[in-house]
C-alpha cells in the first residue's frame, strides 16, 4: 500500500493535470462562447450585428496577438455558417479573354493589361494591374 505522501502526490499531479486541461479547454472555447453569448446585443440581432460586435470584443485590447487572430477568425467562420458558409468563387473571363480569373461573386474582374515592372532592387519583374500603383 502507497504511503500517504506518495497517494498525495498522485493526487496533486491528477488535479494539476486536470486543470491544465480545463484551462486549455476555456482558452480555446473563450471567443467562440464570447460569441454565442454576446452580451449587450438584443436577443434579435442580426448576424452581421453580432459577427461585428464580436470584433470589437476581439479588438478591445485586451487579447494577447495570437488569441485576438482565434477570436476574429472564429468570428468570421461562425458568421460564414450563420449565413450558409462562406461565399463560392466564381470563376470569371478577363476582358482580353486570355485567362480566367477566379474572384467571390459581385466582384470585378481587373481590367486592363498589367505593367511590367522591375522591382526596385533590379531582381524581379512584377506585373502591376492597370490603375494600381507601382511597388
Amino acid at each position: 500500500m502507497p504511503s500517504d505522501s506518495a497517494l498525495k502526490g498522485r493526487v496533486l499531479r491528477i488535479v494539476g493535470a486536470s486543470a491544465v486541461v480545463l484551462a486549455g479547454l476555456l482558452v480555446a472555447a473563450g471567443p467562440a462562447a464570447a460569441q454565442q453569448a454576446a452580451p449587450g446585443l438584443p436577443a434579435g440581432a442580426t448576424p452581421q450585428a453580432r459577427y461585428e460586435h464580436q470584433i470589437a470584443v476581439c479588438n478591445s485590447g485586451q487579447l494577447p496577438a495570437p488569441q485576438r487572430d482565434a477570436c476574429v477568425r472564429d468570428a468570421g467562420r461562425l458568421l460564414d455558417n450563420r449565413l450558409g458558409g462562406p461565399p463560392e468563387p466564381v470563376p470569371q473571363t478577363s476582358p482580353d479573354g486570355q485567362s480566367t480569373v477566379i474572384s467571390p461573386p459581385n466582384q470585378p474582374v481587373p481590367s486592363g493589361d498589367p505593367t511590367f515592372v522591375t522591382s526596385p532592387d533590379g531582381r524581379a519583374v512584377i506585373g502591376v494591374p492597370a490603375g494600381a500603383p507601382r511597388p
